[in-house]
């Protein structure tokens, strides 16, 4: 096997992890607010939560980390959590955010 396949073939068998980072609709934020369990865990405007998001973003990026935005539709999530029998809190935001990251690789195949 000449060298050149033997690189291709690595790059392409250790694959980048792409990390799904959920991204909020401002017309969309006092609805979460309203549905969310742990509200109280929340920045109180879709400004300071952007202004949060975007650092956290950069921080991330710095540290080599893939990152991708993920629309997410809050009333698609309420439906969602609702199907799974759970509040709307971080650890479902946050596993609905890796569902619909996976459902947007698919869509790219």
């Amino acid at each position: 096997m000449s060298m050149r396949k033997r690189r291709k073939q690595k790059a392409r068998d250790t694959g980048v992890t792409v990390m799904g980072i959920a991204w909020y609709r401002r017309d969309q934020w006092d609805r979460l607010l309203e549905i969310s369990s742990d509200r109280a865990e929340l920045e109180d405007t879709y400004d300071e939560w952007k202004a949060v998001a975007e650092e956290n973003l950069g921080n991330l990026a710095q540290h080599g980390y893939n990152l991708r935005k993920v629309k997410i539709d809050v009333e698609e999530l309420l439906i969602w959590c609702n199907s799974q029998n759970r509040a709307v809190d971080g650890d479902a935001r946050t596993e609905f955010t890796v569902v619909k990251l996976r459902e947007s690789k698919q869509e790219r195949l």
